[in-house]
């Protein structure tokens, strides 16, 4: 299965939410490594269209940990999650209780337990579209003892999403032109490794060719401090969404990127973002803000 990275949208599709997750964890204290194994899933809901359900189980270790936040908007100490590892089970086709028997496995020291969660992601596959999300399943390795496989059983929930790190953005709308101007300022995110962001904007229905930053090495705050322009459709801008998607490049593998996060906000018919509202009431200066980077 081609395990590509979906575009992220403003606009969260909304699913139902039913099913359960059967899984195990065991820490080899000898070899100290954790071994996670998916079994099965059970009664995942059919898609609508072809009354059918070819899911898979996505695998996050996250860490959590406290960082000082450079930007007071945000918060100034942000429970930020790291990605340690990321495992993919193998499709099953057309199965709504399928049977996996995957398992992974990855050192990890006993004492970094309160700070690890497992996230189980199941989704089914679309091979036109983005992966629909049936619902995830969270495990606080603290709550649990795993010196011998312990199994589990889990209704699946909603997913949540995590927050990963902030984006510094600068927003100008130069009304004449019907230009908006996007600035990429800073990225700050925690560990070393190689990024670049994706900017892209939705305007009226109509998807505004994205644009690319340049490849940075990351540090805690990467400065960018590229714009973007983007020209919108004729006036007046009815709806309009602003997609940030952050990508990790790993060095092993030159061809090979991960999503790291993504930001998204804009203008809806009902409602504004409090950065675009603001935006609009400047004249011809850009306006910039902190966003949460979400996972």
């Amino acid at each position: 299965m081609d395990s590509h990275v979906e575009q992220p949208s403003l606009k969260d599709q909304e699913q139902e939410v039913k099913g359960s997750l059967r899984f195990s964890l065991y820490y080899d204290q000898l070899q100290s490594r954790l071994v996670v194994t998916i079994l099965e899933a059970r009664e995942l809901p059919l898609r609508d269209f072809s009354h059918s359900v070819d899911p898979f189980v996505r695998v996050w270790l996250l860490w959590a940990g406290h960082e000082e936040g450079e930007n007071k908007g945000v918060g100034s100490s942000l429970s930020l999650q790291c990605v340690l590892q990321e495992w993919q089970s193998r499709m099953v086709e057309n199965n709504s209780s399928p049977m996996f028997g995957d398992q992974f496995t990855c050192s990890l020291e006993e004492e970094d337990f309160p700070h690890i969660t497992v996230r189980f992601e199941v989704r089914g596959f679309d091979k036109f579209s983005r992966h629909g999300i049936l619902g995830e399943v969270r495990v606080h390795l603290c709550n649990v003892k795993t010196s011998y496989p312990l199994e589990f059983l889990e209704d699946l929930q909603t997913p949540q999403k995590d927050l990963v790190g902030e984006v510094l953005l600068s927003l100008k709308f130069l009304h004449t032109l019907q230009r908006l101007e996007v600035g990429l300022l800073k990225i700050r995110a925690p560990q070393q490794s190689t990024i670049y962001a994706r900017i892209s904007v939705l305007c009226n229905e109509f998807k505004l060719r994205h644009q690319k930053s340049t490849v940075k090495t990351r540090w805690k705050v990467t400065a960018f401090n590229e714009v973007m322009m983007f020209t919108l459709p004729d006036p007046p801008i009815r709806e309009c969404d602003i997609v940030v998607s952050v990508y990790e490049i790993h060095a092993a593998k030159k061809s090979s990127k991960r999503l790291l996060g993504q930001v998204a906000f804009g203008k809806t018919n009902s409602s504004e973002d409090e950065h675009w509202s603001s935006m609009m009431r400047s004249i011809c200066q850009p306006v910039a803000k902190w966003h949460p980077l979400l996972f």
